[in-house]
């Protein structure tokens, strides 16, 4: 049986490499322009350009399984070093707490960075940089961490770990959506712990 995902917030799918192709994805992404390397990448996905906050509120009921990854800058502790403060966007909690009371016969994980303050809502599991919600067990697992390496550029760096080429693409900060995505087998091994 092919296993219906949603893949919101995709970005350029990160998170979704490594998914293989037994699979059929729906991503939303609200940049065009990322929305365009997606397509590139993954050409038999279905890829929306629009509000994921909407869609999944709308559209939850024809998926197997949710993946969502709200955007992370007002949540992250590198926001403690900005000199404009910024209210933390609860859109993120409003998708935990809609999936936890109307997606219970689904599996779904939300995906964030380990926040600057303690989380309004207990996490199911912190890995790596991340924060995951969700209503499955999630193992523990090793994942190298990405650091940066000091004889290429950051995005040389990135694109060659996560094999992206976005030399390409124009219209977007490629350092900022290579530095967006999920680790791939990281992907690979919460889909993995899903099936358990």
């Amino acid at each position: 049986m092919t296993l219906k995902m949603l893949n919101l917030y995709a970005g350029i799918g990160g998170n979704r490499k490594l998914w293989g192709k037994d699979v059929e994805v729906t991503a939303v992404e609200h940049d065009e322009n990322i929305a365009k390397i997606y397509q590139d990448y993954f050409p038999n996905d279905t890829v929306i350009v629009g509000d994921a906050h909407e869609y999944l509120k709308n559209n939850y009921g024809d998926f197997d399984f949710i993946w969502s990854s709200p955007p992370c800058p007002t949540h992250s502790r590198m926001r403690l070093n900005h000199k404009k403060k910024v209210y933390p966007d609860l859109k993120l909690y409003e998708e935990i707490l809609f999936l936890q009371h109307f997606c219970k016969d689904k599996l779904w994980v939300v995906e964030n960075v380990v926040p600057y303050y303690k989380p309004l809502i207990e996490p199911s599991k912190v890995l790596h940089r991340h924060v995951f919600w969700c209503n499955f067990d999630i193992k523990d697992i090793k994942i190298e961490k990405l650091g940066t390496c000091k004889i290429k550029k950051e995005r040389e760096f990135l694109q060659e770990k996560f094999q992206y080429n976005l030399d390409g693409y124009t219209g977007i900060d490629k350092r900022k959506v290579l530095r967006n995505c999920v680790v791939p087998e990281l992907g690979k091994h919460i889909l993995e712990c899903s099936n358990d």
